[in-house]
């Protein structure tokens, strides 16, 4: 009885165990200017705010060779997004010129996704 009954905790133990999957499995660097990741797992949400002058520009670099990625840039007092991406599962480069001074958020978010993103800023 008691051999089964280690086998049974033990089957227990290792199907908790593969149930916890990663969240994140990268590197991660944030600042007012920059919010870069690189990451061989990433199933969660992460931001970082970035401080924009007017007529500056953010540019993204954005490589997916797995899974979905979702992305927007955000002024953190607005309603709409400024660029958005949703389910993407190809790579990008692009700019986004800033029309107002303020404090935008970068909002990341994975879905079983490998690859990196680079948010950085240039300004005039």
């Amino acid at each position: 009885m008691k051999k089964y009954l280690r086998i049974l905790c033990s089957l227990i133990l290792v199907f908790t165990l593969t149930a916890c999957g990663t969240d994140f499995d990268g590197s991660r660097t944030g600042n007012d200017s920059e919010f870069i990741m690189n990451y061989k797992i990433l199933n969660k949400t992460d931001s970082q705010d970035l401080i924009v002058a007017k007529g500056d520009t953010i540019h993204a670099e954005i490589i997916v060779e797995s899974g979905s990625l979702s992305f927007k840039i955000q002024k953190d007092d607005g309603l709409v997004p400024v660029y958005e991406g949703k389910d993407v599962s190809f790579s990008d480069e692009f700019d986004v010129e800033i029309e107002e001074s303020g404090t935008y958020i970068v909002t990341v978010t994975g879905k079983k996704a490998k690859g990196s993103v680079s948010f950085t800023l240039n300004t005039n």
